[in-house]
């Protein structure tokens, strides 16, 4: 896609749109349960811990315009007590008689699907190896991940929506979503010749141009397959040593990844557009006072 747009195939970049989708699954573990469900005590909010690379990619493709203004609307809507249905617990393995039909079951996810190992955070029991009669007796303990979703600790928000307005007047919108039942990143880029649209999880995006001399529609589309693996982030964690190797080596040809300075950018404008949320008013971002 960046190569396509540096190339100037869809003219300047006018307008970016970009949403992440968290999945049920993820979200009730990593981010109402789980490591990342307190900004105080895990360090991070959900915007940040999920969507700092969303952020980055947004930055790389306006390289070399800045965001000046940031704002920033969320809140914590669902994953609340007051939400819980009737007849819930407060632990699922414990005292729960709904656990069986609850799509957010700690059993059925940690235990069942096998997703103990990529959720419960290291140090956590000491890392120890478990059967899975160990790790139930352990939900049902003290162990923090075998609450109830709706009756935790978490106090960080569950969908956020960000926009961006850059100096040079092209605007950027980031929607980041919890417990949707797909997890998936789109991206939609419009520039003053043509467009770029697709799905992360799709292998493919399209290319559409404006033309009004075709008689069955008004604009011409080209389908541009990539080679991505079968892993979470498109090939992207291999693709990212694969570069850095490269880089170190002296090749010409190596650069695919985004820069340090990008990476920058989208991490700023990240802290400002929480800032924002928190503020419930727009963020100027002063770049004068930021080494990028």
């Amino acid at each position: 896609m960046n190569q396509i747009i540096q190339a100037g195939e869809i003219g300047d970049v006018i307008h970016v749109q970009t949403e992440e989708n968290v999945d049920y699954h993820h979200m009730a573990t990593a981010f109402v349960r789980g490591k990342f469900a307190s900004l105080e005590r895990d360090g991070s909010s959900f915007l940040m811990a999920k969507c700092c690379h969303d952020l980055d990619l947004i930055s790389w493709f306006k390289t070399g315009v800045k965001p000046v203004r940031v704002s920033s609307f969320g809140r914590l809507s669902q994953f609340r007590e007051d939400r819980a249905p009737e007849g819930a617990g407060t632990r699922c393995v414990a005292d729960c008689p709904i656990e069986e039909r609850c799509p957010y079951s700690a059993k059925t996810l940690y235990v069942d699907r096998g997703l103990w190992p990529v959720y419960v955070w290291p140090g956590y029991l000491d890392g120890v190896r478990l059967s899975d009669e160990e790790k139930l007796a352990s939900l049902a303990g003290d162990n923090r991940f075998g609450r109830c979703v709706w009756r935790c600790d978490n106090d960080i928000v569950d969908h956020q929506v960000v926009q961006f307005e850059f100096e040079d007047g092209s605007t950027a919108a980031h929607s980041l979503v919890g417990a949707t039942s797909k997890a998936c990143r789109t991206v939609h880029i419009t520039g003053t010749k043509g467009e770029i649209c697709g799905e992360l999880e799709e292998g493919a995006f399209v290319v559409r141009h404006p033309d009004p001399w075709r008689e069955d529609r008004v604009y011409a589309e080209r389908k541009v397959e990539i080679e991505v693996s079968g892993e979470m982030h498109g090939g992207g964690d291999h693709r990212l040593v694969e570069d850095f190797l490269r880089v170190v080596r002296g090749d010409p040809d190596a650069g695919y990844s985004t820069s340090l300075a990008h990476s920058i950018v989208g991490h700023v404008a990240g802290f400002r557009a929480d800032l924002s949320m928190a503020a419930g008013r727009t963020i100027e971002i002063d770049w004068d006072c930021i080494l990028v």
